[in-house]
């Protein structure tokens, strides 16, 4: 397999505890989102099944980012602010 170019790293602040934690490859994204994320509901498995695709080269990587982030907001992760990471 190879790399898949994410763009910008992506800051989040985990549910409850706060940390931050730095989403810089599509492969961490889909790791967290297959092992470590907080709801299984279904922005996380539209999440799941676009960065695959995007990691096929099936899909457009933007469009992996984006149902990513949405399903951060739905698990109840908060975006960063500048300088926060």
């Amino acid at each position: 397999m190879i790399e898949v170019h994410w763009g910008q790293p992506v800051v989040l602040l985990t549910p409850h505890a706060g940390d931050a934690e730095r989403f810089g490859t599509i492969e961490k994204a889909r790791y967290w989102l297959r092992r470590k994320w907080p709801v299984s509901d279904s922005a996380r498995r539209s999440a799941i099944a676009k960065v695959e695709a995007a990691m096929e080269c099936l899909s457009p990587v933007e469009d992996a980012r984006q149902a990513f982030l949405a399903a951060a907001l739905s698990a109840g992760f908060v975006p960063a602010a500048a300088g926060q990471a």
